[in-house]
């Protein structure tokens, strides 16, 4: 999976570069057809903000969350893109099945 990881009106240090890279190679563990990642965290006032896209076989996934901490506005942005890839390989896997 490639991966990118910007910031907006703030450092991306090493320590969040690997935080964002450890969380999402587990999503990796449920699907692997992720080909790329991009990430962008960003602060606006007292709210952190992780926003990612990730390019996946025959789709785009979006995620974003707010929270007053980075890391955790990346652990719920992490869920929430499990959850799209989870809802994702279950409707192909029951489209090959002939599932409705």
């Amino acid at each position: 999976m490639q991966l990118s990881i910007s910031g907006h009106h703030i450092d991306v240090t090493d320590a969040l570069r690997t935080y964002v890279t450890d969380k999402l190679q587990k999503l990796e563990r449920h699907y692997d057809h992720i080909t790329n990642a991009h990430v962008i965290l960003s602060v606006e006032k007292l709210q952190q903000r992780a926003e990612a896209t990730i390019h996946i076989s025959g789709r785009d996934l979006f995620a974003d969350a707010n929270c007053e901490d980075l890391y955790a506005a990346i652990d719920m942005l992490t869920d929430k893109l499990d959850r799209q890839i989870l809802k994702h390989k279950e409707k192909t896997q029951d489209r090959q099945h002939g599932r409705h």
